[in-house]
């Protein structure tokens, strides 16, 4: 779904993201995840079963502000190993860098390595399956697998190459089950286990799950929809709930003189899609404290999804401190 526009655009997705692009251009790095093929060619555009989107949106969350992205998806080969390379092609002419996707198999296995405000983050992406669409035999490494070996590898060559935190993103989970499954957990907490592994970053099943944590590091298990078309009348109940995740990375220097970055906190900002307002992403919070201010009662939609994100959200029972929701303070 997008808004038309005029001039060189065909799309804009932009305006959908006006409430919450402020607080994703404020993070020094953000990331997002796609997960559908990009084309530049619009006759070749098409939704469920098998995606295929527009090459401006990668011009758009450029200006949104995001700095990277996840590609590895159940949807990554909808369109065949020529989507992977057609995404590949747009996403690298509007300047976002990538992890999930490869050209070459030399391209796989090269580290991606990104600057978080003077802190050098690896990130690898993977994902489960690609909905039965068969990776090319003569290139396996198309769309990176959740393989905890070929994970723990890459996250080492990370390592290596200078990243000082590792985050691994995860296309994984049951859609619309709001509890992490078992192998979930056991995925989590093999990874995080690892001392090359600091945070793993879930996304899957559509719908919020919780945030947990495995030792002293995090694990986000589900991020839900952020833009979607999705809704209780096809799918769940909070399909259309989604959260903005800010995690606060901090150095610190052991009594050798050794610095360890490490993930401090996590801040989760509740999201809706309004369907009825063109699918604009709706911030939660900002949106239920306006109401107040304006002495209007908030909208009631908002109110039971912001109820039903955070239930979801802090279902693990953090030690105090270190997971907050936000409720509109800022």
């Amino acid at each position: 779904m997008a808004v038309e526009a005029g001039g060189s655009r065909s799309h804009d997705f932009r305006p959908l993201f006006a409430d919450v692009a402020g607080r994703i251009a404020a993070a020094d790095l953000a990331f997002c995840h796609l997960e559908t093929p990009l084309t530049d060619d619009l006759t070749a555009m098409s939704g469920y079963p098998r995606f295929n989107g527009p090459a401006g949106l990668a011009d758009d969350l450029v200006d949104i502000g995001y700095d990277v992205c996840s590609t590895a998806s159940n949807h990554a080969l909808d369109k065949g190993w020529m989507g992977v390379l057609s995404t590949l092609a747009i996403l690298e002419a509007a300047g976002i860098p990538q992890s999930g996707m490869a050209a070459s198999e030399s391209d796989a296995s090269e580290p991606l390595l990104l600057d978080a405000g003077g802190i050098t983050v690896g990130f690898v992406s993977a994902t489960y399956g690609t909905n039965g669409m068969p990776r090319p035999e003569a290139a396996p490494w198309i769309v990176a697998d959740l393989d905890l070996d070929l994970l723990l590898d890459s996250a080492r060559r990370s390592r290596e190459v200078g990243a000082e935190f590792v985050v691994i993103g995860l296309h994984w989970g049951i859609e619309y089950r709001t509890s992490p499954t078992a192998t979930q957990r056991e995925q989590a907490e093999t990874l995080l286990a690892d001392p090359d592994v600091d945070l793993v970053v879930g996304h899957h099943a559509h719908v919020v799950q919780p945030v947990g944590m495995v030792g002293e590091e995090f694990v986000v298990f589900g991020l839900g929809n952020f833009l979607t078309n999705q809704s209780a009348s096809c799918c769940a109940v909070g399909a259309q709930d989604g959260v903005i995740v800010e995690v606060e990375l901090q150095e610190v220097r052991g009594p050798d003189g050794d610095s360890t970055v490490i993930a401090r906190g996590v801040s989760v900002t509740p999201t809706r899609v309004d369907r009825a307002d063109g699918h604009r992403i709706v911030d939660v919070p900002a949106a239920i404290a306006a109401s107040v201010a304006a002495d209007e009662a908030p909208d009631a939609d908002l109110v039971a999804s912001w109820y039903r994100t955070a239930e979801r959200i802090l279902a693990e029972e953090l030690p105090e401190g270190l997971l907050r929701v936000q409720m509109g303070e800022g």
